[in-house]
């Protein structure tokens, strides 16, 4: 395959509600061979580990997957080419996607649609030895389970519930926490930490939270602890990468991330996390642990991820204007004084290529990180921020003619805004949300990171968001140099406004509620300005031939909108305002019109177009001599998604079935 633009072929296989995509590695050829070569072992610790993330989204995930697998691999070419297999088939790519049972938005529980006596007789033919029975399991006794928890809705319904008025652990199915309660979990972490302390370590990140024999107590991911034939291999690999460092930070930072996984030691990994943000002159960059809590509807617990990346120097020039004016925006923005940081200190940021994914970056992956967590690093030591510029490409030439603007978008003006500024304008929101969004203000002091709860996640990124759409339509953009004219903010706001009010509804299933953060956040907002703006007629939903669309009449007055909504947020977020947080999420973020949303449905539908989309990594061979040294490292881009899933289960599978 050849590696252009014009005739890369970035489509690889749908399903269900998924397209899979694959990416360039742009600009790989041009590194030089030892970062070649660091990209290459920082790519094989990237995929080791898989199965931890898995089974920390369920723990009977690992069982029903090599057992799907398994009945993959038993039945021949002319036994696949049957309908209820084909719907076998879907169900096991769902489940490759989502890593694991549930989907990897909603967190509902994937439906399987071949029979039940179908899927008995698939499973019945595999032979016993290739089935993931445990110590003392009968065969019968494992087809019941299997069949049971494929097939029963009730059962673990829900990876991750943030329903108000529950217990938010014992009624999510994830691996975070067992036979404990959501009150037990909150008084053990509250326990260990000290409102006195301005540098708290991350307590609970690392690990499962269980109750055995009536005793609360933690099983740490480590090696030697839970996961360690994972990690083992993680750090094998991250041990070959420090050969090939390109100076001694980033060697030390490699060094440091070792020592944690070692460990388990929560000191070291904010110990690395600084020496992580404070490196900011290498060419190749990496993330690697437990590192987003979203999996968790408490917020602690990291879900095991991986990226592997370099700079795109000539895009880093957009996000390098925007970190040089980071306390141009802190002082400008419309909170409260009180809340502002006196001073911005150490946010950096730049475009990256991707080279691999892994964990809770794969297949599904962010498009913008902003990192550490820890809110008092960010604080003293500032953050790092990234745009993903290469996954935004494959989005944006996947998209191209499929005809989502011309249904949805108001008018012809707003389909050329769209296409004449639409990417641009993207782009820089998403550098604004990642790189002065989430650096930006400050908790007051005393303030529990932890105080808004199930609501944290949403606040925050709706706090990013708003930020980001305050100031894309600021004259300093133009002034600067990251927009060309005070016209192609509108492109963002139109399309902001459009997904927030109606076209995200396509990934939630007609009937239910937003789950998810990133969708709670943008609904947050659009239903928010959408209401406060009715006085001035800021926005209008119009209704014409029976569809509905977005009309905005005055994007100056949306703009303040959107900066009396951030004041607030901000507020809510430095004062740690549960009540005030809860209220604004339970009220503008959560309930959608059914009618609406039977509407979209069926116009998106019509479309064929699948509301998520993920990637395939690409695959890195490295070319001998004649004397056995490498003297390259290549990318191919042939794998197909089956292919490329298969091949990590057989090749990069290592934990029990059970953990």
């Amino acid at each position: 395959m050849q590696n252009t633009t014009n005739t890369f072929d970035y489509h690889v296989d749908k399903f269900a509600d998924i397209e899979i995509l694959r990416y360039r590695v742009t600009g790989f050829e041009a590194l030089s061979l030892q970062q070649k070569q660091l990209i290459y072992h920082l790519s094989e610790a990237a995929q080791e580990g898989r199965d931890i993330l898995f089974d920390q989204h369920y723990e009977h995930n690992l069982c029903i997957r090599r057992t799907l697998e398994a009945i993959y691999e038993t039945h021949n070419e002319t036994e696949k080419n049957v309908e209820e297999f084909n719907a076998f088939e879907i169900y096991l790519k769902r489940i490759w996607f989502s890593n694991g049972i549930h989907h990897h938005y909603s967190t509902d529980k994937l439906e399987i649609t071949c029979s039940k006596e179908y899927f008995t007789s698939l499973l019945k033919k595999v032979p016993v030895s290739l089935l993931p029975l445990e110590k003392n399991e009968t065969i019968d006794s494992f087809y019941t389970k299997i069949i049971t928890l494929i097939y029963n809705p009730e059962i673990d319904k829900k990876r991750v519930n943030l329903a108000d008025n529950q217990d938010l652990i014992t009624s999510s199915a994830n691996h975070f926490y067992k036979n404990v309660t959501q009150q037990e979990a909150e008084n053990f972490y509250n326990a260990l930490q000290d409102s006195s302390d301005l540098q708290p370590i991350s307590y609970g990140l690392n690990s499962c939270l269980l109750k055995e024999n009536g005793i609360i107590k933690e099983k740490t991911w480590k090696l030697n602890g839970m996961y360690t034939a994972a990690i083992e291999k993680i750090i094998y690999h991250l041990s070959n990468a420090m050969a090939f460092a390109e100076n001694s930070k980033q060697k030390l930072i490699i060094e440091k991330l070792i020592a944690f996984y070692q460990t388990g030691n929560l000191q070291t990994f904010d110990e690395y996390s600084i020496l992580w943000v404070k490196d900011t002159s290498s060419e190749i960059d990496f993330l690697n642990g437990f590192i987003e809590t979203y999996g968790d509807p408490l917020g602690r617990k990291g879900s095991w991820e991986a990226i592997v990346n370099f700079i795109n120097k000539e895009a880093t020039q957009r996000t390098q204007t925007i970190s040089n004016h980071a306390q141009w925006f802190e002082k400008h923005s419309p909170v409260n004084e009180k809340f502002k940081k006196t001073s911005v200190v150490g946010v950096s940021a730049k475009v990256i290529t991707n080279a691999m994914l892994g964990g809770d970056s794969y297949p599904a992956t962010p498009i913008g990180i902003n990192l550490p967590n820890s809110n008092w690093i960010r604080e003293v030591h500032g953050s790092k921020s990234v745009t993903i510029d290469n996954m935004m490409e494959a989005y944006h030439h996947a998209a191209s003619g499929n005809g989502f603007n011309e249904e949805f978008m108001w008018s012809q003006h707003e389909c050329e805004l769209t296409e004449k500024y639409g990417y641009i304008t993207d782009k820089l929101h998403t550098d604004l949300h990642e790189c002065v969004g989430h650096g930006s203000g400050k908790m007051l002091d005393g303030v529990s990171p932890d105080a808004l709860k199930a609501y944290g996640a949403t606040i925050e990124e709706t706090r990013a968001d708003l930020f980001g759409l305050y100031f894309i339509a600021d004259p300093m953009m133009v002034e600067i140099g990251l927009l060309p004219n005070m016209d192609a903010y509108k492109a963002e706001y139109y399309r902001f406004m459009l997904n927030g009010l109606m076209t995200q509804l396509v990934r939630i299933k007609l009937g239910d509620t937003i789950e998810e953060s990133h969708m709670r956040n943008r609904q947050l907002i659009a239903n928010w300005v959408f209401e406060k703006g009715q006085k001035q007629k800021c926005i209008e939903k119009r209704v014409q031939n029976n569809k509905t669309y977005i009309i905005i009449h005055d994007y100056v007055a949306l703009r303040t909108l959107f900066g009396e909504l951030l004041a607030e947020i901000q507020r809510i977020k430095s004062e740690g305002d549960y009540t005030a947080a809860k209220y604004l999420v339970e009220k503008y973020a959560i309930q959608i019109d059914y009618s609406l949303h039977k509407e979209i449905l069926e116009r998106y539908t019509a479309l064929d177009i699948a509301p998520y989309k993920g990637f395939v990594n690409p695959t890195y061979e490295q070319v001998y001599n004649e004397y056995g040294e490498v003297i390259d490292i290549v990318p191919h881009y042939t794998e197909s998604y089956t292919e490329q899933m298969l091949r990590y289960s057989k090749t990069k599978s290592y934990l029990p079935t059970y953990n």
